[in-house]
């Protein structure tokens, strides 16, 4: 009887132990794009083309003069499909090549991660201002709200209840983030920083915001909005969540590519983005609103191997490749 006792006090007290360790950390997502509302944005057309015919030969007279016609000038503008299947910025094509060095950058130092996010924000405008107006898309560049403990925006709490991760607000097209909400994580959520210490892999997750704000101005946010309030049911909404979301990757990985000789991003770099990329996405028990993480891993993939913007026509894709 002695023995039982003790054993119940054995098991009792590990018990009791047990109960009292906090709860482990919860799995890392990237950005769920959840607002009150939306706000439709209409593409324009960029820029307005003005075209001087050319002028036809002088024509020689019997008197020895010449003369000319000018019929004056036509102005047209692009006209811009805002499909999602089709959409204007799947001709872009590959962006170009763009210079953007990194500083040495610590990701746990707040202001130092603050720097570069906004350095390499000039960087995406540049790279992306010049491939969205060349198949006629208008540009505006995105706002950004980044701060060391997070605030509150036009969509809320950045970064929002529960939550680490950076998102992109339509309603000012501004993307809003927490420097050490990413970079060390919050509550029982761990930080990108235990993932990667490269900061690389942080810019990366930037480039998939800025992957929205591309959607937003040539049109597939709207489309896609549009979409998801006429879809029936939670599961084909989820759905179309998926596909948006892992888009922004392709995105990310087409921008990340475009400046690999300068930032730099040399082979061992590359394939710290794959795995990083390929470890955030939709984990069991949470909404499945972003992709499983190896879709996640692949769509990142795509944009930075294959790096045109057709390649990124989720829309087109497979059910299994956007579950």
């Amino acid at each position: 009887m002695v023995a039982a006792v003790f054993v119940l006090l054995v098991v009792g007290s590990a018990l009791l132990k047990e109960a009292r360790r906090p709860d482990p950390p919860s799995p890392i997502a990237i950005p769920t794009f959840t607002v009150p509302t939306f706000t439709p944005y209409t593409p324009k057309p960029f820029p307005t083309v003005t075209s001087r015919p050319s002028r036809p030969a002088p024509t020689r007279t019997s008197t020895g003069t010449s003369g000319s016609s000018d019929t004056g000038t036509t102005t047209t503008r692009p006209r811009l499909d805002t499909s999602l299947t089709g959409n204007t910025v799947y001709r872009v094509g590959t962006l170009p090549r763009t210079a953007c060095r990194a500083a040495s950058t610590n990701v746990f130092n707040d202001a130092q991660l603050r720097s570069l996010i906004l350095k390499t924000g000039q960087c995406m405008n540049r790279t992306w201002s010049a491939g969205l107006r060349r198949v006629g898309i208008g540009f505006t560049p995105p706002g950004y709200a980044i701060t060391a403990r997070g605030g509150r925006g036009a969509c809320g709490d950045f970064p929002q209840r529960g939550s680490i991760v950076p998102y992109y607000c339509p309603r000012n097209m501004t993307i809003y983030a927490s420097t050490s909400a990413m970079s060390r994580g919050r509550g029982n959520q761990r930080g990108y920083g235990s993932l990667s210490s490269w900061h690389g892999a942080i810019i990366g997750m930037m480039a998939h915001e800025y992957g929205h704000h591309v959607q937003q101005l040539s049109g597939l946010a709207g489309s896609w909005w549009s979409k998801t309030l006429n879809s029936r049911g939670q599961s084909g909404r989820l759905a179309l969540s998926r596909r948006y979301e892992l888009q922004a990757n392709c995105f990310s990985g087409m921008w990340m590519r475009s400046v690999a000789a300068s930032y730099p991003i040399p082979p061992a770099r590359r394939n710290t983005l794959f795995s990083f990329f390929s470890n955030v996405g939709d984990w069991p028990g949470y909404p499945r609103d972003h992709g499983s993480p190896p879709n996640s891993g692949r769509w990142f993939r795509q944009g930075y191997e294959r790096s045109k913007a057709f390649q990124c026509n989720t829309w087109l894709a497979s059910a299994s490749s956007t579950s």
